[in-house]
């Protein structure tokens, strides 16, 4: 890999902050978060709305979430589209968001 500092290229969470690579365009990260959303849907129980959009949404919503826990947090950045933990960051950050939605509604409804 190339060690260079360009505008427009983000850093990986590697030990050596010098190290950059690009970046996830926009539709790439709306791929990212609608696939990771449909896999958060799955995993987390009980009925939280439904629909491409709300997967989509939640999914986007969920890996910024999740990219930005796991950079404040444990120091680790969203890599590439096919970088594993790019998907286990976002799904984790789409199940969080769903979570969260699902709790907001029910206090909302009762």
């Amino acid at each position: 890999m190339e060690v260079r500092d360009e505008p427009g290229l983000v850093p990986m969470g590697s030990a050596q902050p010098a190290t950059y690579t690009k970046g996830m365009g926009i539709i790439s990260f709306l791929l990212l978060g609608l696939i990771a959303g449909a896999v958060a849907r799955a995993l987390v129980p009980g009925r939280i709305g439904s629909g491409f959009i709300s997967a989509l949404i939640c999914g986007v919503v969920g890996a910024l979430v999740g990219g930005w826990l796991s950079s404040a947090i444990f120091h680790i950045s969203l890599g590439t589209f096919w970088d594993l933990r790019t998907w286990i960051i976002s799904i984790a950050g789409s199940a969080l968001v769903l979570t969260v939605w699902g709790a907001l509604h029910r206090s909302k409804t009762n």
